[in-house]
């Protein structure tokens, strides 16, 4: 059984206060590249919609670009979300225990 009032060895206690660190930082990463894909689509979806109300009321065919662009904002903060969860995967997974 483990000696609860024995303070821990120092080594330990540092690896453990970096990979707590390690944790934490991932962690807000990943929160952060989640709110980015939120806004990004929040912002997008409206484009596209008033994008598209306008081609309805006018037919002017210049809110077609409007909408394949707003449509590729979200394909891209798409792609750069997976890059991010990519990377902190890696991060992750390569720590040593």
């Amino acid at each position: 059984m483990k000696d609860l009032n024995t303070p821990p060895d120092q080594d330990d206690s540092a690896y453990s206060a970096a990979n707590q660190s390690v944790a934490q930082s991932t962690a807000m990463a990943l929160a952060d590249a989640t709110d980015n894909l939120r806004n990004l689509n929040t912002l997008s979806t409206t484009a596209i919609g008033t994008a598209l109300s306008q081609l309805l009321e006018t037919g002017d065919t210049k809110y077609i670009q409007i909408i394949d662009h707003a449509q590729k904002v979200v394909t891209n903060g798409a792609e750069n979300f997976g890059v991010v969860g990519e990377k902190i995967s890696s991060v992750l997974s390569e720590r040593t225990p």
